[in-house]
């Protein structure tokens, strides 16, 4: 009687609780910016910073993306830097440079032992950079022609101190891709949400933007600079304490930043256990309290299956909690999605929610270890 009682206290404040997610989701107004009115401006407006290691295959489609920007070139500057590349990323870029208008600048790194090889990057760069807004993606992401002039015209409006825009996968090509998609999505709007009521705690280094200025006043990556990952949500945390109310999600179709999807399962997990390791380096105690809130109720819903399976639950209750589980998923994610123009993922909503308790649960567990390999580095 008692797991009983527990399933339904857990599944039904986790219904609600995924209902709300849905309201705010629905409630945030759609941008939609125009070149024109952006603001005159006689000096550089952003400055783009693309980390890279052995990004050959992938960096010439992101520049000729950003060489195809609506936002006129006078206006930004887009700074490569590479982090001892031992493929030809460094020739694609010098290659691109000598045949391109754009105000491009490519910032070699030596090959040296960090914890975050990419918050070294990032802060090379920011110290060179002549923007009062920096603008962070990967050297494997592709963007809208749109991108920077609906970061600036929702910076001018709004303004935010630090940015964060919408990410979602290129176009999938096999199943493990929409899950992919389907699971990223509600990482996306999850965050978006909580940024709408002032309680910022997810985002992503894809598409990622701050002031410069307010970088500096937090002292950058100083205090997490020892951790893997983390070069967007801990540096987040940061501006959102000292600057409460301006972490911003901008939620225009405009801004959506596309990158690729993992191919392997090593590449997969390896990402996935930095991005989970992240929560206890949370300065805050909201997102802390969320994420283990969401391993909860996950675990719970596994624990329910098992005592099913052993005779210790009935089988009608166990359907019926796991309905009021994923119903409210199924607007909620279904509705990130659609915005995300991703609407053929949302059929493989259910099998996503089926294997997202056992996901939450390993993720949970794996990103307590310390020791995670990137891009063939090992990073504690």
């Amino acid at each position: 009687m008692w797991l009983e009682i527990f399933l339904w206290f857990i599944v039904s404040s986790y219904a609600l609780f995924t209902l709300l997610l849905w309201r705010i989701w629905k409630s945030m107004p759609l941008q939609r910016a125009d070149a024109n009115e952006i603001l005159p401006a006689d000096r550089i407006w952003v400055s783009v910073i693309i980390p890279v290691r052995n990004e050959a295959e992938n960096i010439g489609k992101l520049l000729k993306d950003l060489e195809n920007q609506t936002l006129s070139y006078p206006l930004f500057e887009v700074w490569v830097v590479d982090d001892a590349s031992t493929d030809a990323t460094t020739a694609e870029v010098t290659s691109f440079a000598k045949h391109s208008a754009l105000n491009l600048h490519l910032l070699p790194l030596e090959n040296n032992a960090v914890s975050s090889p990419k918050k070294r990057a990032i802060q090379a760069a920011i110290k060179v950079a002549k923007g009062q807004l920096v603008v962070t993606t990967d050297g494997d992401c592709r963007v809208g022609e749109n991108w920077l002039v609906e970061i600036v015209t929702f910076y001018q409006k709004t303004g935010a101190r630090c940015i964060s825009g919408p990410v979602t996968f290129t176009e999938e090509d096999n199943l493990t891709d929409y899950l992919q998609t389907v699971e990223f999505a509600s990482l996306i709007g999850s965050g978006a949400c909580a940024m709408d009521i002032g309680q910022p705690n997810m985002c992503n280094g894809a598409n990622f933007a701050y002031e410069k200025k307010v970088f500096e006043e937090v002292g950058g990556f100083e205090g997490v600079d020892q951790i893997a990952s983390g070069d967007d949500e801990l540096l987040m945390h940061k501006i959102h304490a000292a600057y409460p109310g301006t972490v911003k999600f901008l939620k225009a179709q405009g801004a959506v930043v596309q990158t690729l999807p993992h191919k392997k399962w090593e590449e997969f997990r390896n990402q996935r256990q930095r991005w989970a390791s992240k929560w206890r380096y949370y300065r805050t105690f909201s997102p802390k309290v969320l994420a283990v809130y969401i391993f909860i109720c996950n675990s719970a819903l596994i624990l329910g299956g098992l005592t099913m399976l052993f005779g210790y639950l009935s089988g009608y209750v166990f359907s019926a909690v796991f309905l009021l589980k994923i119903l409210p998923e199924w607007l909620f994610v279904g509705s990130v999605l659609r915005f995300l123009r991703k609407a053929r993922a949302i059929y493989y909503l259910p099998l996503v929610q089926i294997l997202y308790p056992f996901y939450v649960l390993y993720f949970g567990l794996a990103g307590q270890k310390a020791v995670y390999e990137w891009k063939g580095r090992q990073l504690k």
